[in-house]
């Protein structure tokens, strides 16, 4: 069980990494350090959006589908039943 967890911990750090990574690119980008793998600053500030987005996006997944699963969001996030 425990192994599970930690395994499950790991997983959930990757995105939040993800999202750290992107800070540190457009933080670089405002004070003008250009990280080797980007041509321009404009690049490297995009990228560093797209990182952040992607990380807050997979973060908020999880704690939605998480609370799904438990039954603790509100009525307009609960998904629609489909009559079959």
């Amino acid at each position: 069980m425990t192994f599970q967890r930690f395994i499950a911990l790991i997983i959930l750090l990757i995105p939040i990494f993800t999202a750290g990574y992107g800070i540190k690119l457009m933080r670089d980008t405002l004070f003008g350090q250009l990280i080797s793998p980007y041509q321009t600053l404009y690049v490297q500030f995009f990228v560093g959006i797209i990182a952040l987005a992607v990380g807050i996006w997979l973060i908020g997944g999880f704690i939605l589908h998480r609370d799904r699963k438990n039954n603790k969001v509100a009525p307009r996030f609960q998904n629609k039943k489909t009559p079959s």
